[in-house]
């Protein structure tokens, strides 16, 4: 396939680029400034903005499917994710693009008791904001023509694992579940050829 991957220097969007090529995939990594990151040399990198339309229907052009792993810690969270759904949600269609894998966030999936991991008291405050944000760009997802999952991790990432070639879909969100960003990104390629309207899923490592 040929896959094009926003935000595609940061850590998960790195593994999403490093599992395509793995697998044999064409793809054009998207990135703010291609000065600053060394890709592979079969790996086209190019200048977007994930959240202006115009610039997804142009790098987009010419794409079987989509995952973004975007994030911009420099404007506030709502802003960026509603924005950045909005773009992804409008430009990719246009572009001919009707597959969209997200990189979603663990604390607005339910959890165990069945509300939001943001929702339970023990949820620290300070991170409450960069949730409702995650949360209201899923919401931008939800009811547009564009066939997207959102794929969470089912707690946090283990930064510092290895890649274990493993995942397994979890019930539910759990804080103890770790899984690295290369094993994430198996699943997120896997997603890739598994069309599937509008859902949402948890991701955990196996045992």
């Amino acid at each position: 396939m040929n896959i094009v991957i926003f935000g595609a220097g940061g850590r998960a969007g790195r593994e999403a680029v490093a599992e395509a090529c793995r697998r044999g995939h064409q793809v054009t990594a998207v990135v703010r400034d291609p000065a600053r990151h060394q890709m592979p040399s079969d790996v086209r990198v190019v200048r977007g903005d994930v959240v202006d339309v115009a610039s997804v229907e142009e790098v987009a052009a010419g794409h079987d499917a989509a995952i973004s792993a975007a994030v911009d810690l420099a404007v506030p969270s709502h802003d960026f994710f509603t924005a950045s759904a909005r773009a992804l949600s409008t430009g990719l269609p246009t572009a001919g693009v009707r597959r969209l894998v997200m990189v979603g966030l663990a604390s607005i999936m339910a959890g165990a008791a069945g509300v939001p991991l943001m929702d339970e008291p023990a949820f620290p405050t300070e991170y409450r904001p960069f949730a409702l944000g995650h949360a209201a760009g899923l919401d931008e997802l939800r009811g547009r023509d564009l066939d997207w999952v959102y794929v969470a991790p089912a707690g946090d990432f283990d930064h510092d694992g290895t890649r274990t070639g493993r995942y397994r879909v979890a019930g539910h969100a759990d804080w103890a579940s770790r899984i690295t960003y290369a094993d994430f990104a198996i699943a997120l390629l896997d997603e890739i050829g598994t069309p599937g309207h509008h859902r949402a899923a948890l991701i955990i490592r196996e045992a």
